[in-house]
């Protein structure tokens, strides 16, 4: 059987920390942004962990 290939949009996307947790930017902050507040632009601003329940699937597509 074949490897597997590393899905090249999750790799370009998701960055695994040195203790080996999943990180990923937020979804809403490319544009429209007037009528939103700068609270809310600041918190999709950073990065976050995944849902427990998107976890397995996201390590499959990077192949871990």
């Amino acid at each position: 059987m074949p490897k597997m290939k590393t899905d090249s949009g999750a790799k370009k996307r998701i960055k695994v920390t040195g203790s080996g947790r999943l990180r990923r930017r937020k979804a809403f902050k490319s544009h429209l942004l007037e009528h939103k507040s700068a609270e809310r632009k600041r918190r999709l601003g950073r990065e976050s962990d995944f849902a427990p329940g998107d976890l397995k699937q996201v390590k499959r597509m990077l192949g871990m």
